[in-house]
């Protein structure tokens, strides 16, 4: 019998259907080996050799592995087709090698989980790729140097408990300097004047915008609104309500006429298919899902074989599943929305894997509507992802969409000056819908048919006050894009970098935007100003791409980390003996401590958001928790306690009754002001979420489901082979 290794127990039991009872399946359940947890675990005198371990919760795992690779006549290690999976068939091999089957192992990556697929990585399997092993390993060193070696100081000049990161440190950075220009932004004024007109004759006088100066509603097709655009041939800049009144006054008044009409067709080429942050980043603006989200969602839907594999930064597609959307496009849609050539996108970065597929579904029949067929167990957020998948692969081999482009140029001279506005008026009609009748087109404001030097009729003005928007902060969609755009991390480790940063408590996710709270800021702007080169954006960049070098085999990794780490080592100490302590800023409500009554009561902030402590802490241990109300609001389910925001013990905010136990409402979503509940729909709520939690304890792999306790010796650190560094001749010098 052959034995096959993969990581996930649902991508083993797809695989029991496709290659029957001559083989057995078994799953790693993710990395089965790794650095130690409580001390540095890499050999700093030995060229950087790592130590790795068996993770106390993979030995009965191993154990199983070891007595089905004893029997077995071949070893077929299908892990994931990434440097990931790379490394964790490089460590299940170490473990399960010995003299008599050392000849039997075998390496096997399917980009699709289909019987097709599944089937041709079997017979035609390969080699592991020791580049790549190399990479994912220089990864873990540096990150493990990182963390170990600077965290530390940290707790010494800041606080105990605090941690850096290679490149969670430098995202922070982007977030808290966003933070700083928001804080120093300084709005100015500025004004907006919007002209209702129509063709001379057509309409009487009427109300076009509302009491807030925006259009009406159904306004008739003959009214079209018009922007102030140019005064005197200069560009319209109106600062303050002075100038507004006075070119209100001449408009009200003014003589309107055509000037120019310019029409163009425009076409709008369809998107490329997903690669790894463009989905990130699209699954956040349509769905509000972060980014761990959206990459947990895929995984399960690659596990089922519905999607091809979700970490891939290429736009390559197999010339079969063009075939396959092109077939699918000309039946279900007609030829109009066929293109004469399958549509080829260029690679995304220098360093892309075209042997990599885009994400796209494996199955076009399976849509929205039959998903759950396949797989019954998926949740709407599996489906609404995968729908995405399905119409953004389709899409990308469909027709451009056409629009018909008009823009209207309105000439108005004033009556008592000599003053000339001109005014833009531009509007847009789908003439062919091409690949965006799989996704919604906002509706554009409708133009009259005019002419040149037609009279116009003044029906309606808005005069708005506005002023300058500081730079909007990041959501998981805009901080994934600027990562990507600095080559800061790779997109299959965006999710964890944004998670680890959320989970420190240095950035807050309030309402789907990152702000940065005060411990994030003074941890960020002590590494900024002591290790200002492995924060520089462009350092970080630079190490990722000898990553990928590494990867390509044209570095060695080795030497790679030993130009990062000797500098750095230098600066700890250097840091660790003179930098002056600092203090992170606390809010004072300048109360005095109830405990100690010498300290103040101040405002911190920690793992699970703000609290109240003794400005004498440590020396005084007073704590209390602060609980946010909401104003002028009663509990939808009793009616008589609060609303207040609560902290789960991994630090999301829900919102609960203040009257808990007695009252035990809870929710994610704020409630409305004026919402009420009944205990018949509360009672039918809860229950339906333990329905929804019953049945995702029951899709979680073995290791996420909860397990006891249990105390165990820490397992000895094994010293190991590393994967063999290509050797390289160095000229001595003279």
């Amino acid at each position: 019998m052959d034995l096959v290794i993969v990581e996930s127990p649902t991508k083993a039991r797809k695989l029991k259907d496709y290659l029957g009872s001559k083989y057995a399946i078994e799953a790693s359940v993710g990395h089965v080996r790794d650095l130690p947890k409580k001390t540095l675990g890499i050999d700093l005198e030995n060229h950087y050799q790592p130590v790795y371990e068996v993770s106390v919760d993979k030995k009965k795992v191993v154990a199983t592995l070891r007595k089905l690779a004893k029997t077995a006549d071949k070893i077929y290690l299908a892990t994931d087709p990434d440097r990931e999976g790379e490394a964790i068939a490089w460590h299940i091999k170490f473990l399960l090698e010995d003299s008599k089957n050392k000849d039997n192992f075998y390496r096997s990556t399917f980009h699709e989980i289909t019987k097709e697929a599944v089937k041709a990585a079997i017979e035609n399997p390969g080699k592991l790729n020791l580049d790549l092993v190399n990479a994912q390993q220089a990864r873990r060193v540096l990150d493990r140097l990182v963390g170990y070696q600077v965290s530390p100081v940290l707790w010494k000049k800041i606080r105990r408990g605090l941690s850096a990161g290679r490149v969670q440190s430098v995202a922070l950075r982007l977030i808290v300097e966003r933070e700083k220009e928001i804080l120093a932004f300084k709005p100015e004024e500025f004004w907006e004047l919007s002209v209702a007109l129509a063709k001379d004759g057509l309409l009487k006088e009427q109300k076009a915008f509302d009491e807030e100066g925006k259009p009406k509603e159904n306004l008739d097709q003959n009214i079209f609104i018009a922007n102030l655009d140019k005064v005197n041939d200069k560009k319209a800049v109106i600062s303050n309500a002075a100038d507004a009144d006075a070119i209100t006054k001449d408009l009200l008044t003014a003589n309107y006429l055509v000037d120019k009409v310019e029409k163009t067709e425009r076409n709008r080429q369809s998107l490329p298919p997903f690669t790894t942050s463009l989905i990130q980043q699209a699954a956040a603006t349509s769905f509000g899902y972060s980014a761990k989200q959206t990459m947990s969602l895929a995984q399960r839907l690659y596990e089922e074989g519905l999607i091809t594999y979700h970490r891939t930064d290429s736009f390559n597609l197999s010339s079969a599943a063009v075939d396959k959307a092109r077939e699918y496009i000309a039946k279900h849609f007609g030829n109009d929305y066929l293109p004469a050539k399958a549509r080829v996108f260029d690679k995304k970065s220098k360093n892309a894997q075209e042997a990599h597929e885009a994400i796209r579904v494996t199955d076009l029949s399976i849509d929205r509507n039959n998903i759950v067929s396949k797989a019954a167990s998926l949740t709407e957020q599996h489906i609404k992802l995968y729908d995405l998948i399905w119409r953004r692969f389709l899409a990308s081999q469909m027709n451009a969409a056409i629009y018909d482009q008009t823009t209207i140029l309105v000439k108005a001279s004033a009556k008592e000056n000599k003053n000339i506005y001109m005014l833009r008026s531009s509007g847009s009609v789908v003439r062919f819908d091409g690949w965006r009748r799989l996704f919604s087109i906002a509706e554009d404001q409708i133009l009259p048919n005019l002419t040149e030097k037609d009279a116009l009729a003044y029906l309606d003005l808005a005069s708005l006050q506005k002023f300058t928007q500081a730079p909007p902060r990041y959501n998981d969609a805009s901080l994934v894009k600027e990562l990507e755009k600095k080559g800061i991390g790779r997109p299959s480790t965006y999710a964890s970098i944004i998670s680890v940063i959320v989970d420190r408590a240095y950035v807050e996710r309030t309402q789907k935007k990152f702000f940065a709270t005060s411990i994030g800021i003074t941890v960020c702007d002590f590494l900024v100003e002591h290790f200002n080169n492995f924060m520089d954006y462009d350092f970080t960049a630079s190490m990722e791409e000898d990553l990928d070098l590494i990867a390509l085999g044209e570095k060695d990794w080795v030497t790679i980390i030993d130009l990062f780490y000797k500098p750095l080592a230098s600066k700890i100490a250097d840091v660790t003996k003179e930098a002056e302590r600092v203090q992170v800023p606390v809010e004072k409500t300048g109360e005095k401590c109830p405990e100690c009554s010498e300290g103040e009561v101040v405002i911190r902030t920690g793992r699970f958001g703000k609290f109240m402590s003794c400005s004498r802490f440590p020396e005084c241990k007073y704590t209390k928790n602060i609980v946010e109300t909401l104003p002028d609001q009663h509990c939808p389910l009793c009616g008589e306690g609060d609303v207040v925001v609560k902290n789960t013990r991994w630090g999301k905010p829900f919102y609960g009754c203040s009257l808990y136990p007695k009252c035990d409402f809870a929710s994610w979503k704020k409630p409305e002001v004026d919402y009420k509940l009944t205990q018949a729909e509360w009672d039918e709520m809860k229950k339906k979420r333990e329905e929804w939690k019953a049945k995702m304890n029951k899709n979680k792999k073995p290791d996420e489901k909860a397990k006891p306790a249990v105390k165990k010796k820490p397992a000895k650190a094994k010293s190991v082979k590393k994967p063999a560094a290509k050797k390289k001749t160095v000229a001595k010098k003279k």
